[in-house]
């Protein structure tokens, strides 16, 4: 306990050590345990006939879902909130084990696999976007938690019972460090669990997947609601733009594309799911025995 009588955060980032700082990290867990997630759930799609997709396709949707991701996240996190350090060290781009990685990069990196999905498919952007929707937020919940067993991504100083000292969050003892928000856990709550439950029910209980780019637009824009709410509890983790945090000026944009996606599924109306009949097995074809013709003398 620190002298203010709040809990030091002393969590080990690593779940297994290997080798120094090489191991199982909770971070890169949480990664593989929401594409785990996305699976399951697709199974379940398609048993209840509710993915555009079918079985066979289900494959390329997740390698493409994984790599726009991916690289989405970590290269928008570059860009948008580490250009400076990436001009110093162009080699940090690829150092993933130190963490950095970006929701709007990522958010950017789905865009180009829902593009390439349909290239390869024929399912519409939206009818791609719609479905993934309904499993980003479990991503966004485990990574959450994970900064918060990371320590990193801090909130502003603060002496509410349950702030937490972050060793990270300044020089000198422990003990001496103010007490901040765990910002990283309102954060896993509403971006996380309960978008994740409003996203489902109006996937299982409402007509909305009928409307292609209705449930994109919902998440982008409570998505953007609950970021910009959790910035004010959160430390800026680079220079602010317009007096605004990084993440609030990007959320703007993501609240606005939000609200187009809505009303242009509003306004266009019903494209009802393609109905997937299961694929018809070929019985073989009996063929008659072969009579032996007796030679004619």
């Amino acid at each position: 306990m620190s002298e203010s009588g709040h809990w030091i955060h002393n969590l080990d980032p690593k779940l297994i050590h290997i080798y120094g700082n090489i191991g199982v990290s909770y971070y890169g867990l949480a990664y593989v345990l929401a594409f785990v997630f996305c699976i399951v759930m697709h199974r379940l799609y398609l048993r209840k006939n509710r993915s555009p997709f079918i079985l066979e396709q289900e494959e390329l949707v997740l390698y493409a879902c994984v790599l726009g991701v991916l690289l989405g996240a970590r290269v928008g996190y570059v860009i948008l909130y580490a250009l400076p350090e990436f001009f110093a060290r162009p080699w940090f781009i690829v150092e993933v084990w130190n963490g950095g990685m970006s929701f709007h990069g990522g958010f950017i990196g789905v865009v180009i696999a829902c593009w390439y999905i349909r290239r390869k498919t024929g399912v519409s952007m939206l009818q791609s976007s719609d479905m993934i929707t309904t499993m980003a937020p479990m991503g966004l919940l485990l990574g959450r938690i994970a900064n918060f067993i990371n320590g990193e991504l801090w909130g502003h100083v603060t002496d509410v019972w349950w702030a937490v000292v972050f060793p990270r969050s300044g020089a000198g003892p422990v003990e001496l460090l103010p007490p901040r928000h765990p910002s990283q856990l309102y954060e896993a709550f509403l971006e996380g669990a309960v978008l994740l439950l409003y996203m489902h029910l109006r996937f299982w209980r409402s007509n909305a997947t009928r409307t292609p780019g209705k449930l994109t637009g919902e998440f982008m824009i409570f998505y953007a609601i609950f970021r910009i709410f959790c910035e004010y509890f959160r430390e800026p983790d680079a220079s602010l733009i317009f007096g605004m945090s990084r993440g609030t000026f990007y959320s703007v944009f993501i609240f606005a594309v939000g609200i187009f996606f809505w009303v242009r599924a509003h306004r266009r109306g019903e494209i009802p799911y393609p109905v997937h009949e299961p694929a018809a097995v070929p019985t073989p074809k009996k063929t008659p025995p072969k009579k032996n013709k007796k030679s004619k003398k």
